[in-house]
Protein backbone atom coordinates (compact mmCIF):
# COMPACT_ATOMS: atom_id res chain seq x y z
CA UNK A 1 0.00 0.00 0.00
CA UNK A 2 1.57 3.30 -1.06
CA UNK A 3 1.51 6.50 0.96
CA UNK A 4 -1.02 8.25 -1.26
CA UNK A 5 -3.48 5.38 -0.92
CA UNK A 6 -3.00 5.18 2.85
CA UNK A 7 -3.87 8.87 3.17
CA UNK A 8 -7.08 8.51 1.16
CA UNK A 9 -8.54 5.25 2.38
CA UNK A 10 -9.15 3.34 5.59
CA UNK A 11 -9.89 -0.36 5.42
CA UNK A 12 -12.29 -1.45 8.14
CA UNK A 13 -10.21 -3.55 10.49
CA UNK A 14 -11.45 -2.00 13.73
CA UNK A 15 -14.59 -0.07 14.47
CA UNK A 16 -12.90 3.27 15.13
CA UNK A 17 -10.38 4.39 12.54
CA UNK A 18 -8.03 7.32 12.22
CA UNK A 19 -8.64 8.76 8.77
CA UNK A 20 -6.15 10.51 6.54
CA UNK A 21 -6.29 13.33 4.01
CA UNK A 22 -7.54 12.86 0.49
CA UNK A 23 -5.14 14.01 -2.20
CA UNK A 24 -7.34 13.64 -5.29
CA UNK A 25 -7.89 16.72 -7.50
CA UNK A 26 -11.23 18.48 -7.54
CA UNK A 27 -13.37 17.74 -10.57
CA UNK A 28 -16.54 19.18 -12.07
CA UNK A 29 -17.61 15.78 -13.38
CA UNK A 30 -18.96 12.82 -11.47
CA UNK A 31 -16.45 9.96 -11.67
CA UNK A 32 -17.52 7.10 -13.91
CA UNK A 33 -15.23 4.38 -12.60
CA UNK A 34 -12.52 3.58 -10.11
CA UNK A 35 -9.19 1.94 -10.89
CA UNK A 36 -9.20 -1.37 -9.02
CA UNK A 37 -5.92 -2.78 -10.31
CA UNK A 38 -2.97 -1.63 -12.41
CA UNK A 39 -0.31 -3.89 -13.91
CA UNK A 40 2.71 -3.00 -16.02
CA UNK A 41 3.80 0.51 -16.87
CA UNK A 42 0.45 2.27 -17.10
CA UNK A 43 1.01 6.03 -16.93
CA UNK A 44 -1.31 8.71 -15.63
CA UNK A 45 -3.46 6.53 -13.36
CA UNK A 46 -2.86 4.45 -10.26
CA UNK A 47 -4.73 2.13 -7.93
CA UNK A 48 -7.94 3.73 -6.54
CA UNK A 49 -7.90 6.75 -8.86
CA UNK A 50 -11.27 7.87 -10.19
CA UNK A 51 -11.63 8.25 -13.96
CA UNK A 52 -14.17 10.36 -15.85
CA UNK A 53 -16.12 9.94 -19.10
CA UNK A 54 -13.93 10.83 -22.06
CA UNK A 55 -10.66 10.18 -20.26
CA UNK A 56 -8.15 8.27 -22.40
CA UNK A 57 -5.71 5.72 -20.97
CA UNK A 58 -2.92 4.29 -23.12
CA UNK A 59 -1.78 0.75 -22.36
CA UNK A 60 1.31 -1.02 -23.63
CA UNK A 61 0.98 -4.50 -25.09
CA UNK A 62 1.58 -6.11 -21.69
CA UNK A 63 -0.08 -3.45 -19.54
CA UNK A 64 -3.25 -4.29 -17.66
CA UNK A 65 -5.89 -2.25 -15.87
CA UNK A 66 -9.08 -3.17 -14.02
CA UNK A 67 -11.88 -0.58 -13.95
CA UNK A 68 -15.01 -0.77 -11.81
CA UNK A 69 -17.91 1.31 -13.15
CA UNK A 70 -19.88 2.89 -10.32
CA UNK A 71 -23.26 3.23 -12.06
CA UNK A 72 -23.41 0.17 -14.32
CA UNK A 73 -21.46 -2.19 -12.01
CA UNK A 74 -19.41 -3.51 -14.92
CA UNK A 75 -15.92 -4.63 -13.86
CA UNK A 76 -13.53 -4.56 -16.80
CA UNK A 77 -10.15 -6.23 -17.11
CA UNK A 78 -8.34 -4.58 -20.02
CA UNK A 79 -5.01 -5.65 -21.51
CA UNK A 80 -3.22 -3.44 -24.03
CA UNK A 81 -4.63 -0.83 -26.41
CA UNK A 82 -6.21 2.55 -25.96
CA UNK A 83 -9.00 2.87 -23.41
CA UNK A 84 -11.62 5.61 -23.61
CA UNK A 85 -13.67 5.83 -20.42
CA UNK A 86 -17.44 5.93 -20.92
CA UNK A 87 -20.35 6.39 -18.56
CA UNK A 88 -21.22 2.68 -18.30
CA UNK A 89 -18.29 0.91 -19.93
CA UNK A 90 -15.06 1.60 -21.82
CA UNK A 91 -14.27 1.68 -25.50
CA UNK A 92 -11.11 -0.31 -26.13
CA UNK A 93 -9.13 -0.03 -29.38
CA UNK A 94 -6.26 -2.41 -30.10
CA UNK A 95 -6.58 -4.33 -26.83
CA UNK A 96 -8.58 -7.03 -25.10
CA UNK A 97 -11.36 -6.45 -22.57
CA UNK A 98 -13.25 -8.91 -20.36
CA UNK A 99 -16.35 -7.64 -18.56
CA UNK A 100 -18.06 -9.06 -15.50
CA UNK A 101 -21.24 -7.77 -13.88
CA UNK A 102 -20.77 -7.49 -10.12
CA UNK A 103 -23.03 -6.65 -7.19
CA UNK A 104 -22.66 -2.97 -6.33
CA UNK A 105 -24.59 0.16 -5.50
CA UNK A 106 -21.79 2.56 -6.34
CA UNK A 107 -24.16 5.09 -7.86
CA UNK A 108 -26.20 5.32 -4.66
CA UNK A 109 -23.02 5.56 -2.62
CA UNK A 110 -21.67 8.43 -4.73
CA UNK A 111 -24.99 10.30 -4.55
CA UNK A 112 -25.28 9.84 -0.79
CA UNK A 113 -21.74 11.13 -0.25
CA UNK A 114 -22.30 14.12 -2.54
CA UNK A 115 -25.59 15.16 -0.94
CA UNK A 116 -24.32 14.69 2.58
CA UNK A 117 -21.19 16.70 1.88
CA UNK A 118 -22.96 19.60 0.19
CA UNK A 119 -26.32 20.02 1.88
CA UNK A 120 -26.46 17.73 4.87
CA UNK A 121 -29.59 16.17 3.38
CA UNK A 122 -28.31 12.71 4.17
CA UNK A 123 -27.17 13.46 7.71
CA UNK A 124 -29.13 11.48 10.31
CA UNK A 125 -29.73 13.17 13.64
CA UNK A 126 -31.43 12.07 16.81
CA UNK A 127 -35.09 11.52 15.99
CA UNK A 128 -37.77 12.87 18.36
CA UNK A 129 -39.77 10.41 20.41
CA UNK A 130 -41.54 8.07 19.75
CA UNK A 131 -39.49 7.43 16.62
CA UNK A 132 -36.19 7.53 18.49
CA UNK A 133 -35.85 3.73 18.54
CA UNK A 134 -36.62 3.29 14.83
CA UNK A 135 -33.75 2.28 12.60
CA UNK A 136 -32.89 4.68 9.76
CA UNK A 137 -33.29 3.20 6.30
CA UNK A 138 -29.93 2.18 4.79
CA UNK A 139 -28.91 4.44 1.92
CA UNK A 140 -27.11 1.67 0.07
CA UNK A 141 -25.88 -1.91 0.41
CA UNK A 142 -22.27 -3.08 0.54
CA UNK A 143 -21.34 -6.51 -0.81
CA UNK A 144 -18.22 -7.30 1.21
CA UNK A 145 -17.47 -7.72 4.91
CA UNK A 146 -14.45 -5.37 4.76
CA UNK A 147 -15.63 -1.97 3.46
CA UNK A 148 -13.11 0.52 2.15
CA UNK A 149 -13.71 4.09 3.34
CA UNK A 150 -12.50 7.16 1.45
CA UNK A 151 -12.37 10.07 3.86
CA UNK A 152 -11.41 13.73 3.86
CA UNK A 153 -10.03 15.84 5.52
CA UNK A 154 -8.04 14.29 8.45
CA UNK A 155 -10.24 13.18 11.31
CA UNK A 156 -11.76 10.23 13.13
CA UNK A 157 -14.11 7.75 11.46
CA UNK A 158 -16.52 5.87 13.73
CA UNK A 159 -18.55 2.86 12.56
CA UNK A 160 -21.29 1.45 14.77
CA UNK A 161 -23.84 -1.29 14.34
CA UNK A 162 -27.44 -0.06 14.59
CA UNK A 163 -29.50 -3.25 14.46
CA UNK A 164 -27.64 -4.75 17.42
CA UNK A 165 -26.75 -1.95 19.86
CA UNK A 166 -23.75 -2.74 21.99
CA UNK A 167 -22.31 -5.25 19.51
CA UNK A 168 -18.57 -5.66 19.99
CA UNK A 169 -16.14 -4.37 17.40
CA UNK A 170 -14.63 -7.00 15.17
CA UNK A 171 -12.19 -7.44 12.33
CA UNK A 172 -15.04 -7.64 9.79
CA UNK A 173 -18.65 -6.56 9.63
CA UNK A 174 -21.55 -8.99 9.84
CA UNK A 175 -23.70 -10.21 6.92
CA UNK A 176 -27.10 -8.52 7.04
CA UNK A 177 -25.97 -5.94 9.60
CA UNK A 178 -27.01 -2.28 9.46
CA UNK A 179 -24.26 0.21 10.27
CA UNK A 180 -23.70 3.93 10.60
CA UNK A 181 -20.40 5.50 9.58
CA UNK A 182 -19.82 8.92 11.11
CA UNK A 183 -17.12 11.34 10.03
CA UNK A 184 -17.32 14.85 11.43
CA UNK A 185 -20.95 15.94 11.06
CA UNK A 186 -21.65 13.57 8.20
CA UNK A 187 -23.35 10.24 8.79
CA UNK A 188 -24.08 7.54 6.23
CA UNK A 189 -26.16 4.47 7.01
CA UNK A 190 -25.49 1.30 5.03
CA UNK A 191 -26.36 -2.38 5.08
CA UNK A 192 -24.13 -5.39 4.53
CA UNK A 193 -25.63 -7.84 2.05
CA UNK A 194 -26.83 -11.03 3.83
CA UNK A 195 -24.83 -13.15 1.38
CA UNK A 196 -21.59 -11.17 1.75
CA UNK A 197 -18.54 -13.39 2.21
CA UNK A 198 -15.33 -12.94 4.16
CA UNK A 199 -13.22 -13.06 0.99
CA UNK A 200 -12.44 -9.77 -0.74
CA UNK A 201 -15.27 -8.54 -2.94
CA UNK A 202 -14.74 -6.20 -5.92
CA UNK A 203 -13.96 -2.70 -4.66
CA UNK A 204 -16.98 -1.08 -6.30
CA UNK A 205 -19.16 -3.30 -4.13
CA UNK A 206 -17.61 -2.21 -0.81
CA UNK A 207 -16.48 1.38 -1.30
CA UNK A 208 -17.78 4.22 0.91
CA UNK A 209 -16.98 7.92 0.45
CA UNK A 210 -17.20 10.33 3.37
CA UNK A 211 -16.40 14.03 3.47
CA UNK A 212 -16.64 16.17 6.57
CA UNK A 213 -18.78 19.29 6.17
CA UNK A 214 -17.28 22.68 6.83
Amino acid sequence: MNGSFAKRFASISVMVLQAGAVVSPASAQTPAAVVEEVGGGVGGVQFMDYVEPGQVIHLGANDRIVLGYLQSCWRETITGGTVTVGTAQSEVAGGDVARTKVACEGGKMMLSAELAGKSGAMVFRQAPKPQAAALPHPQFTLYGLSPLFEVRPPGTLVVERLDRPGAKAGMALAPGGIYRAKFGEQEIVFKIDPDAKASDAPLIGRLVRLQARH
